[in-house]
């Protein structure tokens, strides 16, 4: 029997039993489901929210939700632009070790964080969803749908990296990376036929690592062993992918969405490849995407005290 969204999202706040919550900037909270998720997560022990936007604005709307704001702190920013640049200089004087995205646009938000030079790794910030889906028998991480629009062969290697990080993170020792496109067979006309083939000669080399990647797949193959067979495919990762690896963001998108909206799946969402994670949901999420998303990013900073990124 299908568990509900509410034992799926207690599953996975499982995960962070035992960790103590870590200060997160919550950028521009100017809205019910963005004020509630990050009071939420507090509540949940995930973080230690710091609010900053106009305090006006979001005290009027702590007002209009019955929220009680003591013992929050507040960090003042007349705008969202300005509250972004606030926020991830506090990222980067470590007095904050999350992010989280309020009410603002996420390209306001990316702006800030890709524009601070101190804020940025050698790796490519990129980000990555976790959803659950209920015809599907175990997590599924899906890259990059909501940053990169065309990544190179290059960024994809690092998209790609960010992803296995996050699944070793979450407990999967060594994911099985399906890298997608139209068909499984290498085809010039069809570039990301030609990037999936040279990515998985990457983790050949170990210049991607920790995972076993196959590509080019097509989606169905992925995801369906049955359908891997029916079509002779013989692969590691066909019907049993942990991380499906997405040519671009338009097609990252639109499957992110499809799964949500047409398959009943539940999603959260994080940016990595930055000083610190960044927990980016949709605008349209409720507060339960927004916790999801802020345990994604509670983990994330405790394996950074570890292991500086």
């Amino acid at each position: 029997m299908a568990q509900t969204h509410e034992q799926l999202l207690k599953a996975l706040l499982a995960r962070g039993a035992g960790l103590d919550p870590v200060r997160c900037a919550v950028v521009h909270p100017c809205e019910a489901g963005s004020l509630q998720g990050a009071l939420e997560a507090g509540q949940a022990g995930l973080i230690v929210p710091v609010l900053v936007g106009p305090e006006a604005r979001i005290r009027e709307v702590a007002d209009e939700i019955g929220a009680d704001l003591g013992g929050i702190e507040l960090v003042q920013a007349p705008y969202s632009h300005a509250g972004a640049d606030i926020a991830v200089e506090m990222a980067v004087q470590g007095r904050v070790e999350a992010l989280m995205k309020g009410s603002l646009h996420t390209d306001e938000l990316m702006h800030a964080a890709l524009s601070n030079r101190d804020f940025r790794t050698k790796r490519r910030m990129s980000h990555i969803f976790r959803f659950e889906v209920p015809l599907y028998e175990k997590p599924l991480l899906i890259t990059d749908a909501a940053l990169n629009i065309r990544p190179t062969l290059a960024e994809k290697m690092d998209i790609v990296q960010n992803a296995i990080a996050l699944a070793q993170i979450l407990g999967v020792e060594t994911p099985r990376v399906a890298i997608l496109s139209a068909v499984e067979t290498v085809n010039p006309a069809i570039p990301s036929t030609v990037d999936a083939a040279a990515l998985c000669k990457m983790a050949d080399r170990g210049q991607i690592s920790g995972a076993v990647l196959d590509g080019p797949l097509a989606f169905d193959s992925a995801i369906s062993g049955e359908a891997a067979a029916i079509k002779q495919i013989d692969s590691p990762v066909a019907g049993v992918a942990d991380i499906l690896v997405v040519p671009d963001l338009e097609s990252g998108n639109m499957l992110a969405k499809q799964l949500e909206y047409l398959a009943g799946g539940t999603a959260s969402g994080v940016v990595m490849g930055g000083r610190v994670p960044v927990a980016l949901t949709s605008r349209a999420d409720g507060a339960s995407a927004r916790i999801a998303s802020a345990l994604l990013a509670q983990l994330i900073a405790h394996h950074h005290r570890k292991y500086r990124p």
